[in-house]
C-alpha cells in the first residue's frame, strides 16, 4: 500500500509527532509512506531524520492554488492508494489536489480537536463532501462530528499513540541544576501551547491556593504561544515570580516529564487526546487533568489519575493538593497510568488501527 501524508503546520506539536509515528509505523509494516510538509519546518527535519520520503512544499493556506497544483502533479506522478490529510488546511488542499489530478486515491482526514466544524460556513461545507473517511482521535471528537452532520459510518476512532521506548532511560536531573530547584522541592508541570483552550489561566490562578498549603512547590509551564504576554502578566499580578517558571519552547520534553513530580492538564476545550498526558503517563507520573474533550477516555478518576472540573482553579488546586498529600496513592495512580498507555495507547496499536481503516477503504474500490 502506498500512502501520502499532508501536514501544513509550521511548528512541532502533537499532530506532527503522530504524523511521523504513523509514517514510520507504516514503513515498518512494509507499506510505503511519504510526507508533504512546509519547507524547513520541524516536521520536515524530523521526517528526513527518520528517513521518510519527504516533499517540502510551501502551503500558504487552504486556498493556495499553486500548492494545490503542485500536489496534483505529485499525485499524477505517483499511484498513491491513500492520501491522508493531518491538518485543517491540508484537508482542503489534499481533497482539491486529488480532484484536479484525477487520482483514485482514497481520501482520509484526521481530526484532533473537539471544536465544532460549524464555526464557519465554509469550514462546515468542506466536511460534507470529498472525504472517504474521517479519523477522530477520540470518541468525544466523533460525537462532535456526528452532531455537526457527518454520518457516523464515515468516522473511525483511532487514539493517538505513544512511543514507549522514547522514555526509557530518560533523565531530567540536569533541569534541577538549570533552574536551581532543590531535590526536596515538589515540581508540578504542564506542557502545552500557550493558547486559551489550554486553560493556563486557571492553572495559574490555582497556584496561590496550593502554595498556601505547600510553600515549597514549584510550577513549570513549558511551551510558547500567543498568550505568553497575558499569562506572564497574570503571574506577575499574583506575585508568583518565585513559584512559577515559564520555560518557553523546549525540545527536551521527555526530560521535563521525568523532572516533574506531577503533570497537570488544565484545558477546557480543544483536546482530542492530549499527547502530553499520554507521555507523562508513559513516564510513570501521576496526572491531574480537567474532564474536557477526550481526556476522560484516557483518565479514569481515582484509578489512573485525577479528573477535575474545567475552568475551575479551586478544583485544580484541590486535585494538586490531594496528590501532594497522598504520595502512596499518587504512586499507584502513576503505575496504573503507565499500564494504561502500554495496553491502549501504544504507537503500534495506533498504526494497526489506521491500517485497518485504509484496508477497509481499499476493499471499497
Amino acid at each position: 500500500m502506498k500512502t501520502l501524508h499532508i501536514n501544513t503546520e509550521r511548528t512541532w506539536r502533537g499532530g506532527e509527532q503522530q504524523t511521523v509515528f504513523l509514517a514510520k509505523g507504516l514503513m515498518k509494516l512494509g507499506h510505503k509512506a511519504a510526507i508533504v510538509c512546509q519547507p524547513a519546518s520541524p516536521l520536515a527535519l524530523k521526517a528526513k531524520e527518520e528517513q521518510i520520503e519527504t516533499y517540502e512544499l510551501k502551503m500558504r493556506g487552504e486556498a493556495d492554488v499553486i500548492a494545490i497544483l503542485k500536489l496534483a502533479f505529485l499525485l499524477k506522478q505517483n499511484d498513491y492508494d491513500v492520501v491522508h490529510m493531518h491538518t485543517s488546511h491540508a484537508h482542503t488542499l489534499g481533497v482539491l489536489a486529488v480532484l484536479f489530478s484525477g487520482a483514485k486515491a482514497k481520501k482520509v482526514v484526521s481530526r484532533r480537536v473537539d471544536f465544532s466544524i460549524r464555526k464557519h460556513y465554509t469550514s462546515h461545507l468542506k466536511y460534507l463532501w470529498g472525504v472517504d473517511k474521517y479519523i477522530a482521535v477520540s470518541e468525544a471528537i466523533k460525537d462532535v462530528l456526528i452532531k455537526d452532520g457527518i454520518p457516523s459510518e464515515k468516522i473511525a476512532v483511532v487514539h493517538s499513540g505513544v512511543d514507549l521506548s522514547r522514555f526509557n532511560g530518560t533523565s531530567g536531573d540536569y533541569l534541577r541544576r538549570e533552574f536551581d530547584v532543590n531535590s526536596s522541592t515538589f515540581v508540578v508541570g504542564n506542557v502545552a501551547h500557550l493558547a486559551d483552550h489550554k486553560g493556563h489561566e486557571y492553572l495559574i490562578k490555582a497556584i496561590p491556593m496550593v502554595v498556601r498549603e505547600f510553600p515549597d512547590v514549584k510550577f513549570f509551564i513549558v511551551g510558547d504561544g500567543e498568550l505568553r504576554s497575558h499569562l506572564h502578566g497574570l503571574a506577575n499580578k499574583l506575585n508568583l515570580d518565585d513559584r512559577l517558571i515559564f520555560t518557553g519552547f523546549r525540545k527536551d520534553i521527555p526530560q521535563f516529564l521525568d523532572f516533574f513530580d506531577l503533570f497537570v492538564l488544565a484545558s477546557h476545550s480543544g483536546e482530542g487526546i492530549c499527547n502530553a498526558v499520554l507521555e507523562a503517563m508513559a513516564m510513570g507520573k501521576p496526572i491531574v487533568a480537567t474532564a474536557a474533550g477526550g481526556t476522560p477516555e484516557i483518565i479514569e478518576d481515582g484509578v489512573n489519575g485525577i479528573l477535575v472540573s474545567a475552568r475551575n482553579p479551586e478544583s485544580l488546586a484541590k486535585g494538586i493538593i490531594s496528590i501532594i498529600h497522598h504520595r502512596n496513592i499518587a504512586k499507584k495512580l502513576a503505575e496504573n497510568g503507565r499500564q494504561t498507555v502500554e495496553t491502549r495507547f501504544s504507537v503500534e496499536k495506533m498504526v494497526c488501527k489506521t491500517v485497518d481503516v485504509y484496508m477497509e477503504l481499499m476493499l471499497d474500490k
